[in-house]
């Protein structure tokens, strides 16, 4: 498998995500109301799985690889280009929080200010996704021999299995004010 393979499949969860958020809006839109359970979760799943897990691998691991590869005036523009969309898809993650935030504290008029981010989503994600999958992933593999490829398969598993700790840690040294000091391994 190429370590492509992992990567694509997230895109496809990804996709299932902005379909949901199609359907809010419409809800947002016609009868005026919004399921802020579902924000908040959409606001979770791009922040954890979208941006850190699935944008942590592309970054910390693909895009590092590729770094120090002799990549094409292309390719190392779309990777560059790739990097400022994830910038971007952060940022509109937090503008979907300040909109949920303003509903939640009785502003009357966040609705419009929700529907306006959860669109400004649901019409980047499917362009990222159609780059990286169409103009970038098949291409840059290129660039690596098998034995690269499977070495970057077990850095991507690792990243996955780590994240789970990562995600949690965050949770209580929020609530603890301070950095909680990893556990030492056992193996």
């Amino acid at each position: 498998m190429k370590p492509i393979g992992p990567l694509m499949w997230e895109h496809r969860l990804i996709e299932q995500m902005v379909g949901l958020l199609r359907g809010e809006i419409d809800r947002i839109t016609s009868r005026k109301t919004v399921d802020v359970i579902l924000i908040e979760q959409a606001v979770d799943f791009f922040r954890t799985y979208a941006d850190r897990t699935h944008h942590g691998k592309e970054e910390e691991i693909l895009f590092r690889d590729l770094a120090g590869k002799n990549l094409s005036p292309d390719h190392r523009a779309v990777m560059e280009e790739l990097i400022r969309e994830h910038i971007h898809g952060r940022e509109l993650v937090r503008k979907l929080v300040e909109a949920k935030d303003l509903h939640v504290n009785g502003y009357a008029e966040a609705l419009p200010h929700i529907a306006r981010e959860l669109k400004a989503l649901v019409d980047f994600y499917p362009k990222h996704i159609e780059k990286e999958d169409k103009r970038f992933f098949f291409p840059c593999m290129a660039y690596f021999t098998q034995a690269e490829q499977d070495r970057m398969l077990g850095e991507f598993r690792a990243f996955d299995r780590n994240m789970i700790h990562e995600k949690y840690r965050g949770v209580v040294e929020r609530f603890l004010g301070r950095k909680v000091r990893r556990p030492a391994r056992s193996d």
